[in-house]
């Protein structure tokens, strides 16, 4: 279990100055503060942004050019999105996170992401799904907005209930499987079942680190588990899918067809590739090749080499991220930290394995690389206040 070392609550008169403004309060960070992690994942949240860029191209090129008349298309409007979320990020860097801890800030993003979430069933499906809001040729994804909010909720919550009423099922356990709830059920209606489950995880794991009892997440896990049984098994292509998962030759030309093709993509990389741009499988085999199977297209064309790279990646972010965290100046940062950290990692390791057939089919962005501007620049907004708890961590705590 994460412990923040040491353990140290915002005061009060610190809670009210960040309220007031962002200038400096009492215990805002002095001179001889370090700056954990900054020198890495700074860097690294770059690099995998840029890398993103280069493959979305990559992968998109073809189909741009046969939807919209240039292969640009695809190319341009990541560049732009990748712009802003850099811009977002050295924003979110800037401020402290503390603002955040703010009852005032924490019920606006609740309420705010709560809002968009059912403005999402006004605008038009794409897929038969209504998941995006729509302004022109610009779109928003509110469910990547919800994972932030509930993060930002529970750090809060769960850090106002520590140590007295942890063990407290009213004051601790029920707010926030309610808060939680009902982002679930609105994003379950869009459908979007795998953002529904990526949210409940969360939750588990946030409880996990502050030691809510164990009594109490057994409760959400037989609550949960009959529902997410029913949702599968009473949907026809939930229920294709999982079949397909056991055995996705079954129907090679049907339910199986993403997968194999995901596969033949990854085989034909071998170690080193086919070489940048020179990948067959993105000529309209494998669907999606520059959101819901980049890291597929990345196998093909740099090969073994260029995937492993990227779970490396992950790997070091997960690493720097957590330490992050556990050297964070309170235990509000500690939660807030973890929190960012694990749905970062847990959503890669997610597209990653559905790549590779570890999981099901599902529609899951690979964090910075995968083509979206929604996913991208919350993503970056998440690193830049992971990169200011880094920036208040004390040099007596590494």
């Amino acid at each position: 279990m994460l412990r923040a070392q040491p353990y140290r609550r915002t005061s009060r008169r610190a809670s009210r100055e960040l309220a007031i403004g962002w200038g400096e309060a009492e215990r805002a960070p002095s001179r001889e503060m370090v700056r954990i992690g900054d020198k890495v994942l700074f860097p690294l949240a770059i690099a995998l942004a840029l890398l993103g860029i280069v493959m979305v191209y990559s992968a998109s090129a073809v189909l741009a050019a046969e939807r919209y008349g240039t292969q640009y298309h695809f190319l341009a409007r990541q560049a732009i999105w990748a712009t802003l979320a850099l811009a977002v990020m050295l924003v979110a860097m800037r401020v402290d996170y503390h603002f955040y801890q703010h009852p005032r800030i924490v019920a606006l993003l609740l309420v705010g992401t709560l809002l968009l979430l059912g403005a999402v069933f006004f605008s038009p499906a794409v897929n038969g799904a209504h998941r995006w809001i729509r302004w022109g040729a610009l779109s928003f994804q509110p469910s990547e907005l919800a994972r932030f909010a509930l993060i930002v909720f529970l750090a809060a919550h769960l850090d106002r209930r520590i140590p007295a009423g942890i063990k407290r099922f009213e004051l601790t356990f029920l707010p926030c499987a309610l808060v939680a709830g009902a982002m679930v059920v609105l994003i379950l209606f869009e459908p979007d079942l795998g953002m529904a489950l990526s949210l409940g995880l969360v939750l588990l794991v946030m409880f996990f680190i502050v030691g809510v009892p164990f009594r109490h997440q057994v409760v959400l896990g037989v609550g949960a588990l009959p529902v997410l049984a029913w949702l599968i098994t009473h949907v026809n292509w939930r229920w294709e899918r999982i079949l397909a998962y056991f055995d996705p030759w079954q129907d090679p030309r049907g339910s199986g067809f993403q997968a194999i093709q995901s596969l033949i993509a990854l085989g034909s990389g071998g170690g080193t590739g086919v070489g940048f741009a020179q990948g067959k499988q993105k000529l309209f085999f494998l669907p999606e090749p520059h959101t819901d199977f980049i890291f597929a297209h990345i196998g093909e064309e740099l090969g073994l080499v260029g995937t492993g790279l990227v779970v490396l990646a992950f790997g070091i972010f997960l690493w720097r991220g957590m330490r992050i965290a556990w050297h964070a100046p309170d235990t509000f940062g500690m939660l807030l930290g973890s929190g960012i950290v694990v749905t970062i990692v847990m959503q890669a390791l997610s597209h990653m394995s559905v790549a590779v057939g570890l999981f099901p089919v599902k529609g899951t962005p690979l964090p910075l690389i995968s083509y979206g501007g929604s996913s991208l620049v919350i993503t970056m907004a998440e690193i830049g206040v992971l990169l200011n708890i880094a920036q208040q961590a004390r040099s007596d705590d590494v």
